[in-house]
């Protein structure tokens, strides 16, 4: 309520109905897009189970406000301030923080990922001079967000750990590769391409690492038909997934 304004009037919006907060966001979470409806592969009616009118929804990006916690706070203002003497500003290269479970995760926007990698590790208040691995997850229900890339970053100076997450689309899976800044990404974001399909643009042998050269496709994809080849166990064959026995 500002200074001068009417108390009754104060919960009331410009035309007069009641400014309902949490109504209204309710309402936008139930006009979000529906990605997936019932449970347990239900197709039709009979579902005794509870779960076959279930309309699962696209979850919301999270995003934490400040204050952050432990060390956090510091080093989201230290990026800040040298990404600005550098002529960027902090919300032009990271979307959004996430801080959570004791852990720092920054999404930085994928033009930007080498320049805040390599501020992240030459600014001498961050001093995170070891990236020690590339991780790769499939999100198919986020919409021109399907590919994740998740850099694990340490600070062996400050004894300090901090995540970059970075997304590609489908039609367009390209992120820059970090190998000029962090060496050790050489044999992690070669795995991440073999097993999901992100091209790190920059790299010097994008090839394949776990399965053969001649494989086709990304297996750790969301999207990859379940197959392979028979299994023996001790005697007993296992066909693959494809081939094997349903029971209703």
């Amino acid at each position: 309520m500002t200074e001068g304004q009417d108390p009754a009037a104060a919960g009331q919006a410009d035309d007069g109905a009641p400014d309902n907060l949490p109504a209204r966001a309710g309402e936008e979470r139930l006009a979000e897009q529906v990605t997936s409806t019932g449970m347990f592969g239900v197709q039709a009616t009979g579902d005794t189970s509870g779960y076959g009118g279930l309309r699962v929804r696209l979850a919301a990006a999270l995003s934490t406000p400040r204050p952050y916690g432990s060390y956090f706070d510091e080093i989201a203002d230290d990026l800040g301030n040298a990404l600005e003497a550098a002529g960027t500003q902090f919300g032009d290269a990271v979307e959004r923080v996430v801080a959570d479970r004791g852990e720092l995760t920054f999404y930085v926007k994928r033009d930007r990922l080498p320049e805040v990698a390599r501020t992240l590790r030459d600014d001498p208040g961050l001093a995170f001079e070891l990236c020690t691995g590339v991780s790769g997850v499939h999100y198919p229900q986020e919409a021109g967000r399907e590919l994740h890339a998740v850099y694990h970053l340490v600070s062996i100076t400050r004894n300090r750990r901090l995540r970059l997450e970075v997304t590609a689309p489908d039609a367009d899976p390209h992120i820059p590769s970090l190998m000029d800044v962090y060496p050790t990404c050489d044999w992690h974001e070669r795995e991440t391409w073999d097993f999901f399909g992100i091209v790190f643009d920059g790299h010097p042998a994008l090839t394949r690492i776990e399965m053969p050269d001649d494989w086709k496709g990304h297996p750790q994809r969301k999207d990859y038909p379940l197959g392979g080849i028979p299994v023996e166990y001790r005697g007993a064959t296992i066909p693959p997934p494809d081939e094997r026995r349903a029971y209703a």
